[in-house]
């Protein structure tokens, strides 16, 4: 288990399942008035640009300039979790909450001595499939030279054609010579799900976020361990940063009996609720593992396993993320995320700056806390819910 990772995401938060188009938006901003119908705010923008080209020693990028602008409006409004996307950014954004996205199925990272430096190959993964390693330099890219580069450059050249294959001029330690290595550019899905069998017939699922592609994950890992004779279940939403609202409930559609799975009002005070079909509830005892870094959606399932009293919660107190964001993408690529609802747990329950508290209290031990990995022999906080479960048997 990573520990350190929590703080990692969480501004994503519960995104609300569509993106929502704002076409036509240089004259909705005209007819609804507001900061930019202010002529002394219009004046002073105007004399701040002025001041900048008399005395900025440097050269200043109009599109950069822009950005800055829209990116600050939305910082005006003091929330965390609003903020505005470049189209670049967004679509790199997006990616990551939808699970899926197209490339060779490594994370990189910028080299000091140029290129890019692969950090992470996914499982099964084009990447890995092909050979690539983490540690590996790459140079260059189709015979393109790429160390003095961008990385979000890099990324955009083997990116660039879906259903296509890149060749890459990799640099590996202990390998004299550079290789040339051609990858498979396709589809590639984020994993983030984790399953594994304990015992005999514990089994045990991790869930690092949730995405859009969580829900048909999490189906095969639970039937997987079923396969294998489990018997009981422990969820592991420790340092999970939240999701995506429609894949939590969907999640939850395979735990829960009929009801309410949660419910978010807005400022209007219009309501919107979530409800599982009841066909599929869990028929086996369940513990949930939560820390400080279980938010947003960790903290929807958490609430609802605790209100139907399915299973038990154990850990520490959850962040306190109750608000639920809504994307608006502009007719240019960029997107807007701003806060529009409370979210509520079937109770009625507002977790927002509160937390869920579990049902059994275990502070992770003190001299675990500096570990990048810890088995599951030493963390305390799942020995205690294994502990529950065998009390149960």
């Amino acid at each position: 288990m990573r520990h350190k990772e929590y703080i990692k995401g969480i501004a994503t938060g519960v995104l609300a399942a569509a993106v929502v188009a704002a076409g036509g938006y240089i004259g909705f901003i005209s007819q609804n008035g507001g900061v930019l119908s202010d002529s002394e705010h219009v004046q002073k923008l105007r004399f701040l640009e002025t001041l900048i080209d008399q005395e900025y020693l440097g050269e200043k990028d109009e599109d950069s300039l822009a950005e800055g602008l829209y990116a600050g409006l939305i910082y005006g409004l003091g929330d965390v979790y609003s903020r505005y996307y470049t189209a670049d950014e967004y679509r790199q954004e997006n990616s990551t909450t939808e699970g899926a996205y197209v490339g060779i199925g490594v994370t990189m990272q910028e080299n000091p001595e140029g290129g890019v430096e692969i950090v992470e190959c996914y499982e099964e993964g084009p990447g890995d499939l092909a050979g690539l390693k983490a540690g590996d330099i790459i140079s260059a890219v189709d015979g393109t030279d790429i160390t003095e580069m961008e990385t979000s450059r890099i990324v955009d050249m083997i990116q660039g054609d879906e259903d296509g294959e890149v060749s890459l001029t990799i640099h590996r330690q202990d390998v004299e010579e550079p290789m040339e290595i051609s990858v498979s550019v396709e589809e590639v899905e984020l994993p983030s799900v984790f399953e594994e069998m304990l015992d005999e017939k514990t089994g045990y699922i991790r869930i690092s976020e949730f995405t859009g592609v969580t829900p048909e994950q999490y189906e095969k890992a639970f039937s997987n361990l079923k396969d294998q004779g489990m018997e009981e279940l422990v969820i592991d939403l420790r340092n999970n940063p939240g999701g995506l609202l429609t894949s939590v409930c969907d999640v939850l559609n395979n735990i829960l009996p009929e009801g309410l799975i949660v419910y978010t009002e807005d400022k209007y005070g219009n309501r919107q609720e979530e409800y599982s079909d009841g066909k599929n509830p869990l028929d086996m005892p369940l513990a949930v593992l939560v820390n400080e870094g279980s938010a947003s959606a960790s903290e929807i399932f958490a609430g609802a396993v605790q209100d139907y009293g399915i299973g038990t919660i154990v850990g520490t107190t959850t962040y306190g993320k109750g608000v639920v964001q809504a994307v608006h993408q502009l007719e240019d690529g960029s997107a807007v995320k701003l806060t529009v609802s409370n979210y509520y747990t079937p109770k009625g329950n507002s977790i927002n700056e509160v937390g869920i508290q579990p049902d059994v209290e275990v502070k992770l031990d003190t001299e675990l806390l500096n570990k990048e990995e810890i088995s599951h022999e030493e963390d305390n906080q799942l020995q205690e819910a294994l502990e529950i479960l065998r009390s149960r048997e």
